[in-house]
């Protein structure tokens, strides 16, 4: 694959990745404002077990079925890839089945352990009902991502790119007019809102299903000319062969895509009881609501970009490593960090100075939702380099070293949440995961110098660019925001907020755009194709 359609399918894919991700941060304002934090409790107590359900259902199966893909494609065996995606798509759908029937009949039992004696807020019966209407989701989810993970192995980013969007439009019309019929117009309760508002998941992976026939019935043709000019095997694998091959790649993706609904696992069983145990179970669900829903919307839009990288990482990675072109898998390994900080460190850097009246222009002013905003966005860095990292090690088929990975860092987030909680509160569980993350970033990386024979001085001097871009950016930033605020004060509602907001973050851009392109670090970074970059 040329760097250029290298770069070309990642940006596709980042562009409409962070469009996605825009979109899951839009739409918790206005659903701040008819749930507050007890809804957004809430609801991250049901939506957190889906994750992990999901993740368990589809067995990391739709990520390795792209790397499957892949690397069948690259040797022209197309027929052999075509009958796995065949096989794994009628396994997804069984699975897809069976997951929404036990977490169905186990919501139940969850229920009480994830309130943990914390009866102030939020029943064990609410619990129960948010639980079993996401559950629903589980029907359509996983087939979605056996036809993504196809398209994506044939390196066409496009259909999981327009799905992906119109599953989070759909989901979010039907989440917020759900919640507004049942808070504004019926005058229903908040448990009764956020059941609809976790049964958008099914509602919006349904939209996203039709989206990816479409596509697959657009492009039926081109992919039957691919079969027929699929090279002969002379002992073609079997199913059993070929199953076993898929669960060496699948393997890791269960660990990899399950890391942060587990980490998010570990608060949801911990934060509650370790706060009753401290006499603050009247601030706990406030708390909780703040670092695990309403700041982590924020924090993790920087971390989405990165997130785009993982999704075309590794069928490009697979490709040159299958081909013995090391020159070429550097160069991409090279370019994937060089996006990354470079849209990353701005937008966090950025989100830590404007903390105050970002969440109080997107909820309202929360002394506290400020501070978990400002002490949570610089960890967003670790986030996104863990997605980055574990992607390429799943690329190259270090497949027991991801699981190494994860599993070091969540060991470390075990031993650490409940003391750190003791100390700091949520600051603590913020804290915590992203111990875990850093030590498992530090040792991805340790491993792809090791094995891969890759230096990270090739990305120092255009890291520290960026790193120095971002710091004068900050500093532009924080001198314009204190002249603002000697007229307008943000503190005293989201208008003055969003003012502030928004004339900081234009200059933040102006600023960074003028350093960068000045210097011609955009141009380098993001590709000769963006004419537009070019200076004189």
């Amino acid at each position: 694959m040329s760097t250029s359609k290298f770069l070309r399918g990642t940006l596709i894919v980042t562009a409409g990745t962070f469009f996605v991700k825009f979109l899951g941060m839009i739409y918790v304002i206005p659903f701040y404002q008819l749930v507050g934090e007890q809804g957004g409790a809430l609801y991250g107590y049901g939506y957190n077990q889906y994750l992990i359900f999901l993740s368990l259902a589809t067995m990391g199966i739709p990520l390795a079925v792209s790397k499957f893909v892949a690397k069948y494609n690259a040797l022209g065996q197309y027929e052999t890839s075509h009958r796995m995606f065949k096989s794994a798509f009628v396994f997804m759908f069984l699975m897809g089945i069976l997951a929404t029937a036990v977490l169905y009949v186990l919501a139940p039992l969850f229920a009480p352990f994830i309130l943990g004696g914390n009866d102030t807020g939020n029943t064990v019966e609410d619990v129960t009902n948010v639980i079993r209407y996401v559950s629903f989701a589980l029907l359509l989810v996983p087939i979605m991502s056996v036809i993504r993970g196809f398209f994506q192995g044939h390196q066409s980013m496009g259909p999981t790119t327009v799905s992906q969007i119109v599953e989070q439009i759909a989901r979010i019309v039907f989440l917020l007019g759900g919640a507004f019929l049942v808070i504004v117009i019926l005058k229903g309760t908040i448990p009764q809102a956020v059941n609809l508002a976790t049964l958008a998941a099914f509602i919006g992976s349904f939209f996203g299903f039709l989206v990816l026939i479409y596509y697959w019935i657009k492009r039926r043709d081109e992919l039957n000319a691919l079969l027929l000019a699929s090279s002969p095997v002379a002992n073609p694998p079997s199913l059993k062969e070929m199953y076993k091959e898929l669960y060496i790649y699948a393997i890791p993706f269960v660990f990899v895509g399950i890391a942060m609904p587990l980490y998010q696992q570990v608060d949801i069983f911990t934060f509650n009881r370790t706060m009753v145990a401290m006499d603050l179970q009247e601030t706990a669900e406030h708390q909780f609501s703040i670092f695990n829903m309403y700041a982590q919307k924020l924090v993790m839009i920087p971390v989405s970009l990165a997130t785009a990288m993982g999704l075309t990482v590794v069928p490009t990675i697979t490709t040159s490593y299958m081909s013995g072109d090391r020159k070429e898998l550097k160069d991409q390994i090279t370019k994937i960090f060089e996006i990354v900080f470079f849209l990353t460190l701005p937008a966090i850097g950025g989100l830590t100075i404007m903390a105050g009246e970002a969440y109080t222009t997107f909820y309202s002013y929360d002394r506290l939702g400020t501070e978990l905003l400002a002490w949570s966005a610089p960890f967003a860095l670790m986030f996104a380099l863990f997605s980055v990292t574990i992607a390429i090690l799943q690329g190259l088929d270090f497949q027991k070293h991801a699981m190494i990975s994860l599993g070091i860092g969540l060991l470390v987030k075990l031993i650490l949440t409940v003391p750190l909680i003791f100390i700091m509160q949520g600051k603590g569980a913020v804290l915590a995961t992203a111990l875990g993350f850093t030590i498992s970033v530090f040792y991805n990386m340790f491993i792809i110098r090791k094995y891969v024979n890759y230096t990270f001085r090739r990305i120092a001097r255009r890291f520290n660019q960026t790193f120095v871009f971002t710091g004068l950016m900050m500093i532009g930033v924080w001198l314009l925001k204190i002249g603002l605020t000697t007229f307008i004060d943000p503190t005293s509602g989201k208008l003055p907020a969003l003012i502030v907001l928004v004339l900081c973050v234009c200059a933040g851009i102006f600023i960074y755009g003028f350093l960068t392109i000045g210097s011609g670090l955009a141009k380098h970074v993001l590709g000769s194709r963006f004419q537009f970059l070019n200076h004189k």
